[in-house]
């Protein structure tokens, strides 16, 4: 049996900081970066030497401004990252050079230990050891191939059955026993990495969200290895055990006694199988499976820089705001807002579509209902909180001056694009707060807008696309008459769909909107 740790996988919130971090301060080399194979709009980046070979992957789920989640029972407490024993004092330097608050160096287990968190507040390790690495390491600017992280050392789990824990892994997995410290005991793989197993009796259990990790991922030769494996856990029948082909390696995935999720994966094919080495984790690959929609899927995961590239530095604004920058932006700048349930990006491909070479900023709303999104309040019996709508309207009128501030947008350029709840928000912002918008496109609309103000909204051109089935336009009225009352040039246009988009918008909005984008 080959084992060893593989790849562990952790959750993050805001992909540049990550990168920043795991590429520009620890070095590591970008190896792949894909939509998720579960879910290809949730972008998956991977870490690690520089062909990203299996002992040094460290794997990131990026939910872009999530919520985050808390370290408990069953779950990674610390990962840990293997540098020479005479390195400490370098890394203690550059932590401190980097602005990072960082403890020690101190002894765990006789070995130097620098600790510190990332910044999702994932506790790292850098630890003295004289763990090979299992390739080239990658070039990093700053970091001396002597001084450069060897591979992963090791990982922490929490468990309240930590005896069930240990014997788990050692059974089915290859660890052994090495020594114990307290409550924690280490075990110790033939690759020599280690789990230390501590007990954590009592203790709350853990959320999932950001800064968690989502599992430790353990190494089998190929996948004779696997399926053996595999044959073994069914015949213990203590829960589901799920196999997959993650393309750059085969797994499967069960929970250990104590709850931890663990993967097994294969060490090939590896992460060469669709990359040429010189430019591995330069593109944004999506799975197969999704390829017929690979271009929207790209619109929609965020975008981010490596450390000596030019990247969009995000104001700290009180809405949650993304862009997409195209190839060849001409200066054009559409904000988008997103229906109920949806988020910052879901119009991108629709609005890229519209105007290829346009900016893109997706806006997320900030009320939610059952955990959707929003961008205002419902009342029980079917109305609508005007309160929430107002106050909501003024905070989005507040917001949209500062953006434009700083990032120097240019008004003239700017376009908005509102679908279903957000349409129904942007055509009463645009009339409690003119002139908020020169230009609109609603999809959907509804009025939701009780005893709107006489506001001046000359300028405006609004187009409305409106579904002829859709059931939601027989229950309220369009907001059309009341924007054209405020002097608003309003053009009405009904397509045969629902209240879903449909290939026809596209169509009809390009037509409509002609000489928006010049």
């Amino acid at each position: 049996m080959t084992s060893g740790i593989h790849h562990i996988t952790l959750v993050t919130r805001k992909v540049q900081a990550n990168v920043d971090f795991y590429v520009g301060f620890l070095g590591l080399r970008l190896v792949k970066r894909t939509g998720g194979f579960e879910d290809a709009e949730q972008l998956h980046l991977f870490y690690g030497d520089s062909i990203g070979s299996p002992g040094s992957l460290i794997t990131f789920l990026v939910w872009e401004d999530g919520a985050p989640g808390r370290v408990g029972l069953g779950q990674v407490a610390e990962i840990a990252f293997a540098v020479e024993p005479d390195s400490i004092g370098f890394w203690l330097t550059r932590a401190l050079s980097f602005g990072l608050k960082v403890s020690g160096p101190a002894q765990e287990f006789g070995e130097p230990v620098l600790r510190l968190s990332d910044p999702d507040g994932v506790i790292v390790k850098l630890v003295g050891s004289p763990l090979e690495a299992g390739a080239p390491l990658p070039q990093a600017r700053g970091v001396e191939p002597r001084d450069a992280i060897r591979r992963i050392r090791g990982a922490s789990l929490l468990s309240a059955v930590p005896e069930q824990t240990s014997a788990f892994l050692q059974r089915y997995f290859g660890y052994r026993p090495l020594i114990r410290a307290g409550t924690t005991e280490r075990l110790v793989s033939d690759s020599g990495d280690v789990i230390d197993v501590r007990e954590a009796t009592g203790f709350w259990p853990g959320i999932p969200g950001t800064g968690i990790a989502d599992h430790v991922a353990l190494r089998a030769k190929d996948e004779d290895e696997l399926k053996a494996v595999e044959a073994r856990l069914q015949q213990l029948n203590s829960g589901p055990v799920t196999v997959h082909d993650r393309k750059y390696f085969a797994s499967l995935y069960v929970r250990e006694p104590g709850e931890t999720l663990i993967e097994m994966a294969t060490d090939g094919p590896g992460m060469l199988v669709d990359e040429p080495l010189e430019s591995l984790g330069s593109a944004l690959l999506v799975p197969s499976a999704d390829a017929a929609y690979a271009e929207d899927v790209r619109l929609r995961l965020p975008q981010f820089s490596l450390p000596d590239e030019d990247r969009v530095r995000y104001l700290d604004l009180p809405f949650v705001h993304r862009f997409h920058t195209p190839v060849e932006p001409d200066g054009n700048v559409i904000i988008l807002l997103h229906g109920s349930g949806g988020n910052e990006a879901d119009l991108m491909p629709f609005a890229a579509r519209l105007a290829p070479h346009a900016t893109l900023l997706g806006v997320r709303g900030r009320s939610t209902e059952e955990g959707n999104l929003r961008w205002f309040r419902r009342l029980a019996g079917g109305g609508f909180d005007q309160q929430d709508i107002r106050s909501e309207a003024a905070a989005f009128a507040a917001f949209i001056e500062e953006l434009v501030a700083g990032y120097r947008l240019a008004p003239e350029k700017l376009s908005f694009i509102g679908y279903s709840n957000g349409a129904n928000f942007l055509a009463a912002a645009m009339m409690l707060h003119p002139p908020l918008a020169s230009r609109c496109l609603l999809l959907r609309p509804v009025s939701v807008l009780e005893n709107p103000p006489q506001a001046d909204l000359t300028g405006s051109r609004i187009v409305i696309l409106d579904g002829r089935d859709d059931p939601y336009r027989q229950q309220h009225p369009s907001p059309a008459d009341a924007l054209r009352a405020r002097c608003a040039d309003v053009t009405s246009h009904m397509v045969h769909a629902g209240h879903e988009l449909s290939p026809d918008d596209s169509a009809v909005a390009r037509n409509l909107t002609t000489g928006w984008f010049a």
